[in-house]
């Protein structure tokens, strides 16, 4: 088929009559996805009259004409009506457009330049593949066909063989099929041409993993046609009148009926099997394709590494191998296999029996019937369970599920004893209904395996917030979107500040996949990192921008970072092109949009960033989301910020309440492709009771004095227990801010919280160190002190210079 080669097709009943007679030429024309001509053969251009550098990149339906009206008289030919005038006719002309994705065949009469009309059939494959081809059309001149023919009766032509005929150019359609279209390899070539001179119809679709049998309607008679034959034949045969010759000649088309039907049989099941990426729901798909039309019993068997979704070792599978039964499906009186092979249970399989037969082999396993022996010795595998009486007497079909040359697992097909015995055409309509529905499993199976990468993936990113902060209380939600591939680069956050602060974050990396992900999950460090030196917001935006520019111009954020104030009573907040966040008044219960400065994305670079300061009171609730949540195809976002302010001014027994009414009132109607985070905190705030200061001059004596006015502040909260701890840490900071301060007074702060928060601030802007002092060492060991005795401490810079911290857990009584 290359551009010198021209293939045959052959015609007759038998290879002895018709091989002999030689070859017709045929045309081979080879359409891309973009509608144009990729192959002109030289048959093409002896049957169509136009040269191969003519045809070559010129559309197809300006050299292939596809329409035209039927001249009067000329309606009929020896291979049935003609289809068009002067056209390939409209099957073809459906191929051509994409607008048929299964076979078509045809005849027509052509106009071809300096030649007479010529007699055509033609052939149309849509080709399924990783590669540029999309169509395949043959066609061959039936005049010359019928000249062979020699006035035999009209045989059905298929491209290269007919039915009952040995196609002697096997071997060159096979080598040759590569070379014209590039993405099938000369093993799937080789397989292709086998089956079709095994089963006698064609097989020229295909995919990158897979072979699906098909045919054009050669005319071959449906059942209900077959049916209404042997009707007539009957009611001839009573009146004592002759057959009718179309019931004689139906027995010379029972084979190919039967080759027929099962083909329809195959492409139903392939249609009603894989509409789901769902494993659970294909296999159920799977069991019930087959039953009852093809079998009575369908049992499902799933390596448990396919069942759970995860990745298995390569090779064949052994006698430890575990089977989960996953499905059972048949036509006997509900119950009577349930009861006795449940679904769920998993067990190996013994080397002497047919299932591992099949399942290390790769390939059906027939037994027409089960004996009485080898239903004992199946039944043996099933303790304190006699199955024999559902299996003995029935014939047995056990079909391996394969995909990429792996076995995941196996269907066990039974037939009731008065139904036909499983047969050769049964065990390879069974293989090729096994490897459709292998395929399918696998691909439901690598789903599930990236499905749930993906949601660790996710998982492993973000967050895992504590409900309850300084001052604060948060709830959270994280929708995954419902796109394939669903991992997104939505994000939330909260930090810990100097000063019982707490900072709020919400991100969303544009796009999706793993890509953003992994984008998100460097800009979460970085607003982290940044957040722990106490940046002020609009400054940690502009740094968080440089990075994500030195990180590369492919993706943008948006962000919205809030810094809470419980004592100022306080947010600080700036924006880099997110949406803006609601805040939910508690005095009155009304909700409004927070007017910010927008900014613009993270990554767009070079544009300054603005912060503002907004006043809250205590029992005020802030609502910060991605654009997934109220953001809908073909809708205005303003309705979703609307309905997203509405909704969350709704009242609500906890947070968690809360922003499950927002999840509900922005996400009812099922269409949401994005992922969707969500962060809402009520501002509690702390109480200026709970707060106390002190300023210490740079004078060692001061230090006696903090450890005197913390003691006594400790009283006065009745947290006596905590006070010999608690002044002996305030000794060795207050130490230490004394010794290493510039100028400046030495601020002490008690906060009590839901926990006691110790902080010293002081104008030195290096950070202390954890050091390991040695018994002569005269420093060291204040800190180490610190570590031992607090229940969490830590250090972090200032724009003054820095502050050192720590907590102690308040005694049960005293929590509130």
């Amino acid at each position: 088929m290359d551009h010198g080669t021209e293939t045959g097709a052959s015609a007759g009943h038998g290879a002895a009559e018709y091989t002999a007679a030689g070859r017709i030429p045929l045309a081979v024309v080879v359409v891309d996805r973009e509608g144009l001509v990729s192959h002109w053969s030289r048959g093409a251009r002896r049957l169509f009259g136009i040269l191969r550098e003519d045809a070559l990149g010129r559309p197809a339906v300006d050299l292939l004409p596809v329409s035209g009206a039927l001249p009067e008289g000329e309606d009929t030919g020896p291979y049935g009506p003609y289809v068009a005038y002067d056209g390939l006719g409209p099957g073809l002309e459906s191929s051509l457009d994409g607008r048929l994705s299964y076979p078509a065949a045809g005849r027509a009469r052509l106009s071809v330049p300096d030649t007479e009309r010529v007699d055509v059939l033609w052939w149309a494959y849509p080709l399924v593949g990783p590669g540029p081809e999309r169509l395949l059309v043959l066609a061959a001149d039936a005049g010359a066909l019928q000249q062979q023919e020699d006035g035999m009766a009209a045989p059905r032509i298929a491209p290269g063989f007919a039915l009952h005929t040995d196609f002697p150019g096997a071997e060159e359609l096979a080598r040759r099929l590569p070379e014209i279209l590039p993405s099938m390899s000369v093993g799937d070539s080789a397989r292709i041409v086998s089956q079709v001179l095994e089963l006698g119809y064609p097989i020229l679709e295909f995919s990158q993993n897979d072979r699906v049998p098909v045919t054009p309607d050669w005319g071959v008679p449906r059942r209900a046609e077959r049916r209404a034959r042997r009707e007539r034949a009957a009611r001839a045969v009573a009146a004592g009148h002759p057959v009718p010759q179309d019931v004689q000649d139906e027995g010379e088309d029972l084979e190919y009926a039967a080759v027929r039907e099962r083909l329809e049989f195959l492409n139903e099941v392939s249609g009603r099997i894989g509409t789901s990426l769902d494993l659970a729901q294909t296999i159920i798909e799977v069991s019930k394709a087959v039953v009852p039309r093809f079998t009575d019993v369908a049992c499902t068997y799933l390596r448990e590494q396919v069942v759970a979704g995860e990745g298995f070792p390569d090779g064949v599978p052994d006698t430890t191998t575990m089977w989960h039964r996953v499905a059972l499906e048949h036509t006997d009186e509900p119950g009577r296999w349930e009861d006795v092979v449940p679904v769920g249970e998993a067990m190996p399989f013994p080397a002497e029996t047919p299932f591992f037969q099949c399942m290390t082999t790769g390939e059906p396993v027939v037994i027409p019937r089960i004996s009485e022996e080898m239903g004992h010795a199946i039944a043996s595998q099933f303790d304190k369970r006699d199955i024999r009486p559902l299996i003995t007497h029935r014939s047995m079909l056990i079909v391996p599920l394969k995909a990429r040359q792996v076995v995941l697992g196996f269907m066990a097909l039974m037939r009731h004893p008065e139904r036909p015995e499983f047969n050769d055409m049964d065990r390879v309509t069974g293989a090729e209904l096994a490897a459709r529905a292998g395929l399918v499993l696998d691909n439901a199976r690598m789903y599930t395996y990236q499905e749930n990468v993906a949601e660790t993936l996710q998982d492993s990113m973000l967050p895992h917030i504590a409900p309850r902060m300084t001052g604060c209380d948060i709830a959270t939600r994280y929708l995954p979107g419902t796109l394939l591939g669903r991992v997104g680069g939505d994000w939330f956050d909260s930090v810990k500040l100097p000063g019982a602060r707490t900072a709020l974050v919400v991100g969303d990396v544009m796009g999706h996949g793993l890509n953003s992900a992994a984008m998100m999950g460097q800009l979460r460090t970085a607003v982290q990192t940044m957040a722990a030196l106490d940046l002020p917001p609009a400054q940690l935006l502009r740094n968080l921008d440089d990075l994500a520019q030195r990180l590369g111009d492919t993706y943008l954020a948006t962000c919205l970072y809030a810094v809470y104030d419980p004592i100022a009573s306080e947010l600080h907040l700036a924006n880099a092109g997110h949406i803006p966040p609601v805040i939910v008044r508690a005095a009155d219960g009304r909700s409004e949009l927070l007017d910010l400065p927008t900014g613009a994305p993270i990554g767009v670079g070079g544009v300054p960033f603005e912060s503002v300061r907004v006043p809250v009171s205590p029992g005020d609730r802030l609502v910060m989301c991605t654009d997934g949540l109220v953001e809908v195809r073909g809708e205005d976002i303003g309705v979703g910020l609307a309905t997203l302010c509405e909704s969350a001014a709704h009242p609500a027994a906890s947070m968690d309440d809360a922003c499950d009414t927002i999840i509900r009132a922005l996400n009812t109607c099922g269409g949401r492709k994005d992922d969707v985070a969500l962060l809402m905190a009520r501002l509690a705030g702390i109480e200026p009771e709970d707060v106390a200061v002190w300023r210490f001059n740079l004078d060692p004596v001061e230090v006696g004095r903090a450890r005197a006015v913390v003691g006594e502040q400790l009283h006065e909260w009745g947290l006596d227990t905590l006070a010999h701890n608690a002044e002996l840490m305030v000794s060795e900071l207050v130490t230490n801010a004394v010794r290493h301060s510039h100028g400046r007074p030495v601020e002490l702060r008690l906060v009590r919280g839901d926990t006691l928060l110790c902080e010293v601030d002081d104008d030195d802007h290096t950070l202390p160190t954890l050091l390991s002092a040695g018994p002569g060492d005269e420093s060291g060991r204040g800190l180490r002190v610190v570590s031992t005795l607090a229940r969490e401490w830590g250090t972090s810079r200032t724009s003054a210079g820095k502050t050192v911290w720590f907590e102690l857990t308040l005694p049960r009584a005293a929590r509130r």
